[in-house]
């Protein structure tokens, strides 16, 4: 699954310009991340079929951990503009935790607030990307 995946998100990003390390172009970033996946793929592949390889048990699939990953990431989406970048990141991080089976709220807290400074040193330092970074009512 992620050889092929990697290989059509690679093969696809071919038909944009590909540009260069320094000036990257569209086609750029989703190549080298199909590459990567595809690569990945291809490790997970070799080591399964390694005689080595553990065996292990496809227990059932448990639905509420889906719903709080995917609906973490939603309301991540829905609540960015209206409470700011910092509480969003956090907000994802902790709900998100909660499909932990070893789930802690130290950890999920620290988890947390340790992704909100990497959120402003990577993309509000490191790329100048311009995101509300407080809720609206907190900006004035």
């Amino acid at each position: 699954m992620f050889i092929a995946i990697g290989g059509a998100f690679a093969l696809k990003a071919t038909s944009y310009s590909m540009g260069t390390a320094a000036r990257m172009g569209p086609g750029y970033f989703p190549f080298w991340l199909g590459i990567v996946l595809a690569l990945m793929g291809a490790v997970v592949l070799m080591t399964s079929l390694a005689k080595r390889a553990p065996e292990t048990e496809i227990t059932r699939f448990d639905f509420r951990i889906l719903l709080l990953v995917v609906g973490s990431v939603t309301l991540y989406g829905f609540v960015l503009r209206p409470l700011g970048l910092y509480l969003s990141v956090f907000l994802l991080v902790v709900v998100s935790s909660f499909a932990s089976h070893e789930f802690n709220w130290k950890v999920a807290v620290a988890n947390g607030l340790f992704l909100v400074l990497f959120s402003y040193v990577a993309f509000i330092r490191g790329l100048g990307l311009i995101f509300p970074l407080w809720p609206a009512a907190l900006s004035n």
